[in-house]
């Protein structure tokens, strides 16, 4: 698979959320970042994500998925460290 076929799939299937997918063959890491994660505990937000990805996990198109969930506060305070 592809970094975009996997952005799409997620893009399908979570709605609300804005996703950044780096990897290649069947390993790739998701950054996830929407308000559906907003008071949603760091595995439940994991859960998220695999369950919308199961059918690919199960099939073996997908075997290690690394995943970082964020809200989109979450997301602009981890983006300004990273110029500090």
């Amino acid at each position: 698979m592809q970094p975009s076929e996997v952005k799409a799939l997620l893009e399908d299937r979570l709605d609300g959320c804005e996703f950044h997918i780096q990897g290649e063959g069947c390993n790739f890491q998701v950054v996830a970042v929407g308000e559906a994660f907003e008071g949603l505990s760091p595995v439940k937000r994991q859960q998220m994500i695999y369950g919308a990805l199961n059918e690919e996990i199960a099939s073996g198109a997908l075997h290690a998925v690394s995943i970082k969930t964020y809200t989109p506060q979450q997301w602009q305070a981890a983006t300004d460290n990273q110029g500090a």
